[in-house]
């Protein structure tokens, strides 16, 4: 299956270079470019793409909110969006994550990472660059700090395990070998996860194995 991708950014060099990127791979191949974010959203809804990779600081209609009208927990029928951006602001990246987006990239983090965020996002994975996933983390190192969500023990011994691999970075397919279980399982565990904490994503997982002192 080919993933069909839209491009979302104001700056053409950028378009080049990710077009070049992921067209590049076999079963990749972008199918639109958005100079504006309202542009963007009248794209996806024309072409229906796989994923939209979409920067934050667009004309017209900025990257948060394109994520919003997406992929916002109100849209009957969500797309994948994985923001891509410069600016690794705090707000930014809570933001897009509540808006609905499966990926928070930084520009600089390289080509490898960008295709794994496509990879990601199709397998209903969540990558965020490592640098920004560490300094989340950080901040959650709070001894002080109240424990939050559920009690340990509204998780099964097997969905704790997981639990901490996910706060580890691990991506299902790491899952699955860690675990020797395959990745569909590692997905339903997850979900499974998601419900009982009452969390979003990875990242809301990710907190509570933290806020906890699971994390090892």
């Amino acid at each position: 299956m080919t993933i069909r991708i839209l491009l979302a950014d104001d700056q053409e060099s950028v378009r080049v270079g990710f077009r070049l990127i992921l067209d590049s791979q076999p079963d990749m191949e972008v199918v639109g470019e958005a100079v504006d974010g309202l542009q963007a959203v009248e794209l996806a809804g024309k072409l229906r793409p796989d994923v939209v990779l979409s920067d934050i600081r667009m004309p017209r209609l900025d990257g948060l909110e394109v994520t919003r009208r997406l992929a916002g927990p109100d849209v009957a029928d969500p797309l994948r969006v994985v923001v891509v951006t410069t600016f690794d602001l705090d707000e930014y990246v809570h933001a897009a994550l509540h808006n609905g987006a499966c990926g928070f990239l930084l520009k600089r983090s390289g080509p490898t990472l960008l295709v794994e965020a496509v990879r990601a996002a199709m397998a209903g994975d969540t990558l965020i660059s490592p640098s920004v996933t560490v300094r989340l983390l950080k901040q959650l190192q709070n001894p002080a700090k109240q424990q939050t969500g559920r009690p340990v023990d509204a998780l099964t011994e097997r969905e704790t395990e997981i639990a901490r691999l996910v706060a580890k970075g691990l991506t299902n397919g790491e899952i699955g070998d860690e675990l020797f279980i395959s990745a569909g399982t590692a997905k339903t565990h997850i979900a499974n996860v998601q419900r009982k904490l009452a969390v979003r994503n990875r990242v809301g997982i990710a907190a509570w194995v933290w806020d906890n002192g699971l994390a090892q």
